[in-house]
């Protein structure tokens, strides 16, 4: 198999454009006798060249298979070198990352790769070698960017802490914190669509953008939506009609919302599942189009144990004060009307809501696709009795500057970003001001993956239900409106709002909590 992929590589690799090229993976359909081979360059290649990798890839392929390809282009610079050694080094050896920050790495570039240097004191040196820990930065770098890379130590003097500042460290003053992924045993499997290899434990859906490769989650329905389209035949050119299925799961510390091509043989067994049964679902994160979602693969009957309780991560305790950005009574008259608590389900009375919304600089929310994007703005309100009462709004300071797209989109310019606070203040007070809260959003896995890793990063573990209005509105809407988008919900409720600024986005998004909960009657705990 080895002398296999060296071969295809080296066909590969004697094209110009891709002559620095990496396999990232084949994923394999056995459903539809195809695979679709996964290239990483560093090269700017031509549309000849693209096909020329097609005809390689159906070279290597059994009779009845077809090849699809996808290409990423992925040039990395010396910061996002850096951050990406630095939070591997963290991750995988949290011992050696206590005693590193990332301004102790240097990155040299090379015309393909780069050679890096750990900067260590004088009897550091043993913990980095001996652990193999440069080879394993190494390795993990060559399977993410095309070219060679090579590390090594650079010995420097560091001076010792000053005992009385050591002594005037809060008590919460954070260790390094491991960025962790936690599992949990599957219960009672029974066979829907079964499963390549055996998987007996779960990713915790608060961890799973951390993950690479085939995975599985467990949790409860919380909708599923039977979807009929058609695909076209090119062997009888025909138009066949085709099944697929909308469904989220949650399994307490996180959802997920996924699209489920069956067999003709589970067709029946899947649409026989309903909100509140319990599946696991094996699958992989999937790029497509700069965002991340998880690509569903196998759907099986499973459940948490009966007396699962999800294992905390260690992060530090809620603050006792608001530091830098500090909340304000909220007050709507113009809606008052809509948020008359005598019409509200007991769920949204009896339940503290933060209602929120980012702006970023870019879609990437999962640090295993590349360079993360920066938060830009945190814009929330808290709903306590069913009734809006507290705003928090905050821009946050980005160091670089915002795409045209971007300003654009959102009206925000790098002239409102100066003198804002930094990204590990805001998220300080935005972690207190949701301490005890559900947090809603619409698409919020989107905005949490965002809000979660620059909580780690500092510290500041979010582990919080979350309710989605987009698939709130699929569910209680279904059929009224052409799209689930957040403007066009909100134009179906006759609610007006400046969007894509993140305050009044989250604050029309609670007004379309509200209403879809009323509709609702009951919320999908």
């Amino acid at each position: 198999m080895a002398n296999r992929v060296e071969e295809y590589l080296t066909e590969i690799r004697a094209l110009s454009g891709l002559k620095n090229a990496i396999l990232r993976g084949i994923t394999v359909s056995k459903r539809e006798s195809s695979a679709e081979f996964t290239l990483i360059t560093d090269k700017t290649y031509s549309a000849r060249e693209e096909a020329e990798v097609w005809e390689i890839c159906e070279k290597y392929l059994p009779d009845g298979f077809s090849a699809r390809v996808k290409i990423i282009k992925r040039v990395p610079d010396q910061d996002t070198l850096k951050e990406q050694i630095y939070g591997y080094i963290k991750r995988a050896f949290p011992a050696a990352s206590a005693f590193l920050d990332e301004d102790g790495i240097e990155v040299e570039m090379l015309s393909s790769g780069a050679n890096f240097y750990v900067k260590i004191a004088s009897g550091e040196q043993s913990l980095f070698q001996a652990g193999n820990i440069l080879d394993e930065i190494s390795r993990y770098l060559s399977s993410v960017f095309c070219g060679s890379f090579y590390g090594n130590v650079k010995l420097v003097e560091k001076a010792a802490p000053d005992a009385s500042l050591l002594e005037e460290l809060p008590e919460d003053q954070e260790e390094a914190i491991a960025v962790e992924i936690r599992r949990f045993p599957i219960c009672n499997y029974q066979k829907i669509d079964g499963m390549d290899e055996l998987v007996d434990t779960a990713v915790y859906l608060a961890d799973s953008y951390n993950v690479e490769g085939a995975y599985a989650v467990c949790g409860r329905i919380t909708y599923i939506e039977e979807i009929k389209y058609t695909k076209h035949n090119e062997q009888t050119g025909e138009d066949v009609e085709r099944t697929r299925f909308s469904v989220s799961i949650t399994d307490e510390t996180g959802t997920l919302r996924t699209t489920y091509f069956p067999k003709k043989a589970t067709v029946e067994k899947v649409r026989a599942l309903k909100a509140g049964d319990r599946i696991m679902i094996i699958g992989s994160n999937e790029e497509y189009k700069g965002t991340t979602s998880f690509k569903a693969a196998k759907i099986n009957y499973g459940a948490p144990p009966e007396d699962f309780v999800p294992v905390a991560k260690k992060g530090k305790p809620v603050p006792k004060f608001y530091h830098t950005v500090f909340p304000e009574s909220y007050v709507d008259y113009t809606q008052a009307g809509f948020f008359d608590s005598l019409d509200k389900p007991d769920d949204l009375k009896n339940h503290v809501f933060v209602v929120f919304d980012l702006e970023t600089t870019g879609l990437n929310n999962n640090p295993a696709m590349g360079r993360m994007d920066k938060i830009i703005e945190i814009g929330a309100v808290k709903m306590v009795n069913g009734e809006i009462t507290e705003k928090f709004s905050s821009f946050v300071a980005c160091s670089e500057k915002l795409s045209d797209e971007i300003v654009k989109l959102t009206g925000i310019t790098d002239a409102d970003l100066v003198g804002a606070p930094e990204i590990e203040k805001v998220i300080a007070d935005f972690y207190k001001f949701t301490d005890g809260a559900i947090l809603v959003g619409h698409n919020v896995t989107f905005d949490y993956r965002f809000v979660q890793y620059y909580g780690e990063q500092h510290g500041y573990m979010f582990e919080k239900k979350q309710f989605d209005t987009l698939t709130l509105a699929q569910e209680v809407l279904r059929g009224l409106l052409t799209n689930y988008k957040l403007n066009t919900v909100a134009d179906y409720y006759g609610f007006t709002f400046n969007h894509h600024r993140a305050f009044d986005d989250a604050c029309v998004t609670a007004k379309v909590f509200t209403e879809l909960a009323k509709a609702r009657k009951t919320l999908p705990f």
